[in-house]
């Protein structure tokens, strides 16, 4: 959310119960209206009725809204719905006062129609310092509503309602809910109490819980939470498991459509019989959300709308559902103001109040320049207007254009025909994936928990948002855009605004695979084009390591020189400015054949085998010895593959698939039968494990892939899990230490916490401080190029800020990419926690 979207739908939330709307909080706001005049416009003072503006343009406006609104005072205060709130139509109730007119609260929820806001002052409150969570647990919907009022007694900051669907989905999307929440409940009730006094706020909600679970006994047991954490994990039944629903695959979808009626929360346990009539009627299944507090519905039904009978019965939906509302004196709109969807039925619901609203708008705009069409309008099909344009899938693929329109009597062109695709991805696959994105935004975002998308973070550009890939894409699959632009060097600089680092993917609230798109992308382009000459060296880093290692002494030299950065800058396009690592005279793999290690073991006991990747093989042999040392030390047979290949991320990230399948194939094949072996895959590259987990599999449609993807690990993700099981050794000696850990994006794309950092916990004296501040900017090779090296800086400009703290004396991370980084944005070492552990357990030294 912005603050200019807040005040545009005069946005509220679940805590409304206490912090109301948000114009409850708006005190001015600076507007370009549609002339070209520009006013500060807030609570305005009126004497005798009149405004004591010496702004000509300011008075005459302010004179015609109160002379509008105390003309029409009667008829405003009839036509009120019976609800706590009403975000339909323009907010004049209230907004008139014997001394003033406030005109930025008829402004706030006007969407834009009104005029053009470009400042805002806002009133602020100080967050109280205390806060309690209960879940209330019922076994009937019926029993839920009717708790509500009894709640409200309480005063509570917050009261949302939950059906069983969005039970059913925290417990798939939170292991902890299973827990927290029976399989057999039917409907949730969370409620918040906070205040100054922690003791008052427990008081109160201990009392509250007492009275609905164990005197009135409507619900049958209830969960209570007043550490921050835990406090934080109830509220995640809000904020995670609502946009996990659209994580939901397949073509019908739950669509946010009929989403913000209310009625009075006295009248939810009649109400919502006559929601559950409605959608039984027209045969629809749908999720259910309520700000019960003040009987604001979120109804999501699961449509198909690229089936016309959906986008027909969806049309039937909302004017059954509004009708209900309205009939018990209700709102169609409780919490988002009206938007395109809901003008259609605005007059339905305002009734003569509509000439009033009418009025306003002519009053700011009378040249209907401002969203024209949006709360005053009267195209009866506007809902539907602007539905995108649906993406057909499988054998009958959208046509690209009017002109590809299959002669009579031919089947229309299947997709893979329309567009090869580089992966083993099935064309249905690819339309759902595409269609999975709603164009919410959240991928704009840029509050600090959120990793995405860190190039769109620095450029602020929409062409680098996640969304704007999928919309390109769709626009291929939809037939709105000429296939040829697939393969043209515009579409090219767009997809190369993803560098693969999967943090869209897996903070999405839909789980749009965007780097599996732009791989899709990128791998067209490629095949239509081949790559530059320094794309091919980037991905093709191995051979150059390779060959740099027989010469190590001299490409050593050459990579700290200044001239020879210089003409490597020109040939390659490897930034002059990036400090590299320098090559290892004596890769691991041949050190590994010294120690018998490239030899399966038949020892009895546990068996892992090491898959090196490109850094530690070529770069850094000293971690891969570190990892054989630790694992070794745990008991552990370890064996390293002589014939494996780097995991070719490189290559994927840059479009060429051909190579980068030519590496999977070759890895899949030896990692597979070893695994039959009884072998378990570990890697100390982030990147390399996520290659095995999850992209080999996209690549290679065969058998042996996802059992390569089943049986590997990360690192530290395989030495925490031993620990969990209680057979990792414990014999830590102390490292006295200060150390700034960085969570690569590559290691939390596989989903698996931070188990580096957990393990680092383990030894004594060590002290390690998250200095989480999102992407390091480096992304695999994306900082080695020279016309990204600038950008990647500008991407971990924090992470540097973060590490050059004086109390820090090192940096730790799993990822030799970000390790690269860090020691060129902060002149200090950067360890893998590999490394530290075999410190620690005095296998090589300090």
């Amino acid at each position: 959310a912005t603050i200019g979207g807040m005040i545009a739908i005069d946005a509220a939330g679940s805590r409304w119960l206490k912090y109301g709307s948000t114009h409850r909080h708006v005190r001015s706001l600076q507007v370009v209206l549609a002339d070209g005049e520009i006013l500060e416009l807030g609570r305005e003072p009126l004497e005798n009725g009149e405004s004591v503006s010496t702004i000509p343009r300011k008075r005459e406006l302010i004179n015609r809204l109160a002379a509008l609104l105390r003309e029409n005072a009667a008829l405003i205060r009839d036509n009120q719905p019976n609800t706590p709130e009403n975000h339909c139509g323009y907010n004049v109730a209230g907004a008139l006062g014997e001394d003033y007119l406030d005109v930025a609260r008829i402004l706030a929820g006007s969407e834009g129609t009104l005029a053009l806001t470009t400042e805002a002052s806002i009133g602020v409150e100080l967050l109280p310092s205390s806060r309690g969570v209960a879940l209330l647990l019922f076994d009937s919907m019926e029993k839920a509503a009717r708790a509500v009022p009894e709640i409200l007694a309480h005063a509570p900051a917050a009261c949302d309602l939950m059906d069983r669907r969005h039970l059913s989905l925290a417990r798939e999307t939170e292991r902890r809910f299973d827990q927290l929440i029976p399989g057999d409940t039917e409907a949730l009730l969370l409620v918040e109490q906070d205040g100054d006094e922690s003791h008052e706020v427990r008081e109160r909600l201990h009392r509250l819980v007492s009275e609905i679970w164990q005197q009135k006994r409507l619900a049958f047991g209830a969960r209570q939470a007043f550490e921050d954490d835990e406090a934080k994990l109830y509220w995640h039944l809000v904020d995670k498991v609502q946009s996990a629903l659209y994580r939901m695959t397949g073509t019908s979808r739950p669509l946010p459509v009929v989403e913000d009626f209310a009625v009075s929360p006295e009248l939810l346990p009649e109400f919502l019989v006559h929601i559950q009539n409605v959608l039984k009627r027209n045969q629809t299944t749908a999720s259910l959300y309520c700000h019960a507090g003040r009987g604001q519905f979120h109804v999501q039904p699961f449509l198909d709308l690229s089936d016309p009978n959906d986008v027909k019965r969806m049309r039937t939906l909302a004017g059954e559902l509004y009708a209900e509302a309205l009939d018990v004196g209700g709102s169609i709109g409780g919490e988002h103001a009206c938007g395109l969807s809901r003008t259609p039925f605005v007059h339905r619901q305002a009734g003569p109040l509509y000439d009033v609203y009418r009025e306003v708008k002519n009053i700011f705009d009378p040249g209907n320049i401002f969203n024209p069409g949006k709360i005053i309008g009267d195209d009866p099909d506007l809902m539907i207007r602007y539905l995108r344009p649906p993406i057909a899938s499988g054998g009958a693929a959208a046509v690209v254009s009017a002109d590809a329109q299959p002669a009579e009597g031919e089947k229309p062109p299947e997709m893979r025909d329309l567009v090869e695709l580089q992966l083993d991805w099935h064309p249905d696959r690819v339309s759902d994936a595409v269609a999975a994105c709603n164009r919410c935004g959240d991928c704009r975002t840029q509050e600090p928990q959120y990793r995405m998308c860190p190039l769109f973070r620095v450029t602020h550009a929409e062409e680098a948002s996640p969304r704007a890939k999928a919309n390109l894409l769709r626009g291929f699959l939809a037939g709105s855009l000429n296939l040829e632009q697939l393969t043209s060097a515009e579409f090219k600089e767009i997809a190369d605004l993803c560098y693969h680092c999967h943090c869209c993917r897996w903070e999405c609230p839909a789980g749009v695979d965007i780097p599996r798109m732009m791989c899709e992308s990128k791998g067209a382009f490629t095949a239509a084009n081949g790559l530059s000459l320094s794309e091919w060296a980037m991905t093709r880093l191995d051979l150059l390591a390779a060959l740099a290692g027989l010469i190590a002494p001299v490409a050593n030299w050459a990579l700290a020189n200044r001239q020879a950065r210089w003409l490597l800058e020109k040939s390659l396009g490897i930034a002059q400015g990036r400090k590299l690592p320098q090559v290892a005279s004596r890769n691991f793999i041949r050190r590994a054949a010294g120690r018998r290690l490239t030899k399966p073991s038949r020892r009895a006991g546990q068996k892992v085998l090491y898959f090196v990747d490109l850094y530690a093989n070529y770069f850094h042999p000293q971690l891969a010895e570190a990892a054989v040392a630790v694992l070794e030390h745990n008991g552990l047979n370890v064996f390293v593959h002589p014939e494996q290949k780097p995991s070719g991320m490189p290559a994927i990230a840059c479009g060429a698939l051909d190579r980068a399948r030519r590496l999977a194939a070759h890895n899949v094949a030896l990692l597979a039968e070893a695994i039959r072996q009884g072998y378990h895959v570990v890697a100390t590259e982030p990147a390399a494990a996520l290659c095995l987990q999850r992209e080999y599999p996209q690549l290679l449609d065969e058998d042996d892939a996802r059992l390569v993807a089943e049986n590997s690990s990360e690192a530290g993700s395989f030495l925490w899990n031993l620990h969990t099981l209680g057979n990792l050794q414990l014999d830590f000696k102390p490292l006295n230490m200060t150390l700034g850990y960085h969570a690569p994006c590559h290691l939390l794309a596989l989903e698996a916490g931070l188990p580096g950092m957990n393990l680092l916990g383990l030894i004594p004296a060590l002290q390690v401080r998250n200095i989480e501040s999102g992407c390091s900017g480096m992304a695999g090779t994306f900082g080695l190029a020279r016309k990204n090296f600038r950008t990647s800086l500008r991407v971990g400009l924090k992470l540097f800020s973060r590490l050059r703290d004086s109390d820090i004396q090192a940096g730790v991370t799993e990822c030799s990419a970000c390790k690269t980084q860090m020691e060129q944005g902060a002149d200090k070492p950067t360890y893998h926690p590999i490394t530290l552990l075999a410190m620690a357990y005095g296998l090589i030294p300090k």
